[in-house]
């Protein structure tokens, strides 16, 4: 699917966070600049978390608790992160069934966190500000949802 501005991706992020529920993974991967965070800050503004919404490339991982009884969102960046050592540290599967966990730069790292998981890959469109978002669902969480229905 291809959004033409970063608002038409916060807007979709906003949108995907209706589908979420807690015990998903998401795993973003692309570029630097892609939209990765652009996109978790609509995830967040669907889910009701509290914010704001940066990139936690130092610190990170970041808590943002639910301001309506619904999923806290962990919002990952493994930017930085050597290995698998260096993510066991981080203890995310102690919270995972009752979150909704989005990974930036998590492709070949966490992947092994959960059977079921929603992979998106969001590429630059050159000369403008266009992205284009690529999804694809892991496991049977993801089975009976129609990849049609996220790109609404």
């Amino acid at each position: 699917m291809r959004l033409p501005t970063p608002e038409d991706m916060r807007v979709y992020g906003a949108r995907l966070a209706a589908h979420l529920r807690p015990g998903d993974l998401v795993v973003l991967s692309g570029p630097l600049g892609a939209g990765k965070t652009t996109l978790v800050q609509g995830i967040a503004e669907g889910l009701k978390v509290r914010g704001p919404i940066t990139s936690p490339t130092f610190v990170i991982a970041r808590v943002h608790p639910s301001l309506r009884q619904g999923p806290p969102l962990v919002h990952v960046d493994a930017y930085r992160l050597g290995g698998d050592l260096e993510v066991d540290d981080l203890d995310l599967d102690a919270s995972l069934d009752e979150s909704v966990t989005v990974v930036e730069w998590g492709e070949g790292l966490v992947e092994g966190l959960a059977d079921d998981r929603l992979e998106i890959h969001i590429d630059r469109e050159a000369g403008d500000e266009a992205r284009v978002v690529t999804l694809r669902g892991v496991g049977s969480r993801w089975a009976d949802t129609p990849s049609d229905s996220l790109q609404e």
